[in-house]
């Protein structure tokens, strides 16, 4: 299996980062401004898609995508 912090945080450098080694697993991507609301979106559906798992809207707040640390305790809460 693939290593969930290993694979969401080489997607939001791929996607979203400038400057690949400024992000880290604990870097701010939503209060710090890397990712804004659409890019949450996207990056909500890859997780989904990725991990075959369904995250409710009212779970997936910028709170709970706000670090790649934050996105993985997000997606093992809904794996089976």
């Amino acid at each position: 299996m693939d290593d969930i912090k290993e694979v969401v945080l080489e997607y939001v450098k791929a996607e979203y980062a400038e400057d690949e080694d400024e992000v880290t697993y604990d870097t701010p991507l939503i209060s710090g401004g890397l990712v804004d609301s659409f890019s949450m979106v996207s990056l909500k559906r890859f997780l989904e898609t990725k991990y075959k798992i369904s995250i409710p809207d009212d779970k997936a707040t910028p709170e709970a995508f706000d670090s790649v640390n934050k996105i993985v305790q997000l997606v093992k809460e809904f794996q089976k």
